[in-house]
C-alpha cells in the first residue's frame, strides 16, 4: 500500500531502507513492540506503513500502560506507546527508559478520556465523588486525570478512597456498585458508555493529550536505526488515520475483538499528529510531576532532561 504514504514519507522511509541494508545486509533484524489494546498494531497494519520495512516487528500486547513500562524497563520491548503521565510515573521510578518520539491529540472528543460513575449515580461534579470510592490504573493517564481534578477544583488527592485494580477490574467493580466512579481512557471509556455508564469528568480539561513513543535505553543504543525507521513510518500512518478513521477502526475491531461500534468511537474520539521534542513539551510534564509529587505518589526527582532522546 506504497500509494498510502506520501512522497516526503517514501523518501524518509526509502533512505532508512538503505540505511537498515547496510547496517543488516540481508539478516532480519527485529524490532520488538508493545501493543497497548491494539491500537499501534491495528494503525500500522491498517494503513501499510510497514510495507517494504527491512526487518520484521514482534508485536507484544499489554492491557494499560503499567505492564508496557515494566516491559519496556525490562527489555522484554524495544519500544511502546503511552500516554505522558504514566510515562513520567515510570521514569521517576528509575525506569531505563526514555521518550524517543512525541504526539499530541489533533482532536480530543468527550470520552476519549475521564471519569465514569454508573447510569444510576446521582453526581453531577466532582463535589459529589467526594469521600467516594474511585477505581483507576495506578500511576495511569486515569490516576493522574482524577489527582489533577481534585487538585484544580480544591481537594485534597485523600479527598477519595483510591482503588487501584486493572481496566477489567475496574469496570466490573464500577457496574456492580463496589466503586462510585472508574477513571480510565478509551476503548475502555468507550465501551462503558456504550453499556450505559456516564461521563461525568471530562478528561481533556485536565491532561495535556501527549502521547509518548517509549523505548528501552539499552534498545536506543542497539537498534536505533530501526526504531528511527518505525518512528518515521507511525508519523505517516498518523497523517493516513486521518482520513481513512473507518479502516482504522476496521482493522482495530479485527486485532482486538472489540464491536466494530466500540472500534469506531474509540478511533474517532481522538486523533493524533506527530509533535516535536521541544522545550515547550517538556516544560508541560512539569505539571504532571507537580500533581503526583503533590499526592504523594512521586517522591523522586530525576530530571526531566534525562527523560527525553528525540529520534523522529
Amino acid at each position: 500500500m506504497t500509494n498510502m504514504l506520501s512522497r516526503r514519507g517514501m523518501l524518509a522511509a526509502s533512505a532508512a531502507s538503505f540505511a537498515l541494508a547496510a547496517c543488516h545486509g540481508k539478516s532480519a533484524a527485529v524490532l520488538n513492540v508493545g501493543n497497548q489494546r491494539g491500537s499501534t498494531k491495528s494503525l500500522m497494519l491498517a494503513s501499510g506503513a510497514l510495507d517494504g520495512a527491512l526487518y520484521h516487528v514482534e508485536w507484544s500486547e499489554f492491557p494499560a500502560a503499567q505492564p508496557l513500562l515494566e516491559a519496556l524497563g525490562s527489555g522484554a520491548v524495544d519500544l511502546g506507546l503511552v500516554a505522558d503521565a504514566p510515562f513520567q510515573f515510570a521514569f521517576q521510578g528509575g525506569s531505563p527508559i526514555r521518550v524517543v518520539g512525541a504526539m499530541v491529540a489533533s482532536t480530543m472528543l468527550p470520552g476519549a478520556l475521564g471519569v465514569l460513575v454508573s447510569h444510576s449515580s446521582t453526581a453531577r461534579g466532582i463535589d459529589d465523588l467526594i469521600g467516594g470510592k474511585i477505581a483507576t490504573t495506578h500511576g495511569g493517564i486515569g490516576h493522574y486525570v482524577m489527582l489533577r481534578a481534585l487538585q484544580v477544583n480544591g481537594h485534597r488527592s485523600d479527598a477519595v478512597k483510591w482503588v487501584f485494580l486493572s481496566p477489567s477490574d475496574s469496570q466490573a467493580a464500577l457496574q456492580t456498585g463496589v466503586v462510585d466512579a472508574w477513571s480510565s481512557w478509551a476503548p475502555y471509556t468507550i465501551a462503558a458508555m456504550q453499556t450505559g455508564a456516564r461521563l461525568l469528568i471530562n478528561g481533556r480539561d485536565y491532561a495535556t493529550g501527549a502521547g509518548f513513543d517509549v523505548a528501552n535505553a539499552g534498545a536506543i543504543d542497539a537498534k536505533r536505526t530501526l526504531l528511527s525507521d518505525f518512528l518515521a513510518r507511525e508519523t505517516q500512518a498518523m497523517a493516513w488515520a486521518h482520513a481513512h478513521s473507518n479502516a482504522f477502526a476496521g482493522m482495530l475491531s479485527h486485532e482486538t475483538g472489540l464491536p466494530l461500534a466500540i472500534a469506531t468511537g474509540t478511533v474517532k474520539c481522538s486523533t493524533r499528529v506527530r509533535a516535536p521534542i521541544d522545550a515547550r513539551l517538556i516544560a508541560g510534564q512539569q505539571t504532571i510531576l507537580d500533581t503526583f509529587r503533590a499526592s504523594g505518589d512521586i517522591k523522586t526527582t530525576r530530571s526531566l532532561d534525562q527523560a527525553f532522546t528525540a529520534l523522529v
